[in-house]
C-alpha cells in the first residue's frame, strides 16, 4: 500500500505566492498606494481651489445640522448636535471620480487600444498565412491534375 504524501503547508504557501496573479496583485497595490498620493495632490492643489472659487477650499467645512446646536471641535470631534458632513463625502467622491478617470484614461484605455491593435495584427498575420496556405494548396492541386492529365494522355499513346 503506497501512502500518498501530502504537500506541506509551507510548500502550499510557497506555491500560492509564486502564482503570477498574486505577484501582479501585490505590484498593483503598491502602485495604487503611490498613485493615491498623486490623486490626493491633484484634488488638494487643483480641485479644491476651483471649488474654493465658489465657496471654501476645504470641503470638510460643508455640513448640515440635524440636531441643533452643532458644535464640532477643531480636531473634528463632535461636541454637541448631530452634524452631517456632506462636504467630506463630496471630497471623497471627487477623489474617487478623479482616480477612476485617471486610471481609465491613462491606463485602461491605452492598454485596451494596444491589445486591440495586437489582436488585429495577429488576425492579419493569420489571414495572410491562410491565404498563402490556400494558394499553395491550389497550386499543388493544379500540379497533381496536370500530372494526372499527362499520365492519362501518356497511357493513350501506348
Amino acid at each position: 500500500m503506497s501512502a500518498k504524501k501530502e504537500p506541506s503547508v509551507w510548500q502550499g504557501f510557497k506555491a500560492f505566492l509564486m502564482r503570477g496573479n498574486v505577484v501582479d496583485l501585490a505590484v498593483a497595490v503598491v502602485i495604487g498606494a503611490a498613485f493615491t498620493n498623486i490623486v490626493n495632490s491633484v484634488v488638494k492643489g487643483v480641485i479644491n481651489p476651483l471649488v474654493g472659487a465658489i465657496g471654501t477650499q476645504n470641503l470638510d467645512h460643508y455640513s448640515f445640522c440635524l440636531k441643533d446646536p452643532c458644535v464640532v471641535g477643531p480636531d473634528g470631534s463632535v461636541k454637541s448636535g448631530v452634524p452631517i458632513l456632506w462636504g467630506t463625502v463630496l471630497g471623497a467622491t471627487l477623489t474617487f471620480v478623479i482616480t477612476a478617470a485617471v486610471v481609465y484614461f491613462l491606463m485602461i484605455l491605452p492598454m485596451s487600444k494596444y491589445l486591440a491593435r495586437q489582436a488585429a495584427r495577429k488576425a492579419a498575420r493569420e489571414g495572410t498565412k491562410e491565404v498563402i496556405e490556400v494558394t499553395e494548396l491550389e497550386v499543388l492541386k493544379e500540379i497533381r491534375d496536370a500530372l494526372v492529365a499527362q499520365r492519362g494522355s501518356g497511357h493513350d499513346e501506348r
